[in-house]
This record gives structure tokens, C-alpha cells and sequence, in this order.
């Protein structure tokens, strides 16, 4: 199976940049992190589209990834690295155009609370399952972090808890997925 991998920056890739004293995206990071994985029978290609912060993005770097999830899709799931202030914004873009023609495969957007590399990191765990939801979960736009998968539609980031949670809880139970709990 192949599944392609599209990095756009946020916190998931930010590195302490010494010079500054501050944590700032400055290069792609992903492909050492995709390299330590043992993913038996699943082929990853990665595409670095952008290294932003994602407070930073505008409509046309959404456009840029629109447009690479569109020449992708056809064939596999896409998982996209995102930061995750701006991440369900851009997954309700990518959910509103891409459905127009019909998905026939999952899109799984997932970031991180702490860089990749940092102590008590979520970003290896966040980037593991999004691997796993893009092979399991059906068509659709998805956000999957700490061991969750949500309809882009049903959720939005809970910045007291730093996690994602479902919005409308009532309608977007059926939808939330956890991944502990697929067969």
C-alpha cells in the first residue's frame, strides 16, 4: 500500500533554533521520523509543500495544498503534517472541494502540541496514527491526534486541554472515531 505523506510545517516540525532562543519551523523533519517506522508492506513518499507555522499560511498556500492532495488522491491516502492552530480550517477547505468529486480515499491532517525530538513529544504518536487511520478509516476528511480520529466537520482544538475535541458532541459521536477501540 502507498501513502503519501505532505508536509506543511507547524509545531510537529519546529526545531530550538539556538541563534534566536526561539522554537521556529526551519527544516522539514518527517523523513527521519517515517524512516524509524516499521511499516511492513506500506510504501510512504513525502512531499515537503511548505514550512510554515500555520498562523502564518494563507489562501494561497491552502490552494498549494489543495491542489497536492487533488494530484494525489487518486491512488492512496494522503496524510498532511499541519499546525494545528489553523489545521481544521484548512481540512474544511480540502473537505469542501475535494468532495465535489468524490473521495475514494481518506485525507488525515495531524500536527502536534510539542515538536518532533522534544520531550514528551505527541508528534511521532500523532504521525504513527495518522498512518494507521489513512489505511483504515473510510473516505472522508479526518483529524487524527492523540489516539482520535474526527470528521473535520465535528471538531476543533481545546487550547486550555491542548487536544482536539468534538464540537456538537451529540452529532459527532457516531463520527469520532478512537482508534483504541477499531477492530
Amino acid at each position: 500500500m502507498r501513502i503519501h505523506i505532505l508536509t506543511t510545517g507547524g509545531t510537529i516540525e519546529k526545531v530550538y533554533s539556538e541563534q534566536s532562543g526561539n522554537v521556529e519551523n526551519v527544516v522539514a523533519r518527517i523523513n527521519q521520523y517515517v524512516e524509524r517506522l516499521r511499516l511492513p508492506d506500506t510504501q510512504i513518499d513525502v512531499t515537503q509543500l511548505m514550512n510554515k507555522d500555520s498562523l502564518e499560511m494563507t489562501d494561497e498556500d491552502r490552494r498549494q495544498i489543495l491542489e497536492a492532495v487533488q494530484a494525489r488522491i487518486a491512488d492512496s491516502p494522503v496524510v498532511i503534517t499541519h499546525g494545528t492552530d489553523t489545521l481544521v480550517e484548512t481540512g474544511r477547505l480540502l473537505k469542501e472541494q475535494l468532495l465535489k468529486s468524490g473521495l475514494t480515499h481518506p485525507v488525515v491532517l495531524t500536527g502536534a502540541m510539542t515538536p518532533l525530538g522534544f520531550e514528551r513529544s505527541d508528534g511521532l504518536q500523532n504521525l504513527t496514527e495518522s498512518l494507521f487511520a489513512a489505511r483504515t478509516l473510510p473516505p472522508g476528511v479526518w483529524v487524527v491526534l492523540h489516539n482520535q480520529a474526527f470528521d473535520v466537520d465535528h471538531v476543533r482544538k481545546d487550547r486550555a486541554l491542548a487536544r482536539f475535541v468534538a464540537v456538537n458532541r451529540d452529532l459527532a459521536t457516531a463520527r469520532a472515531t478512537s482508534l483504541e477501540h477499531r477492530p
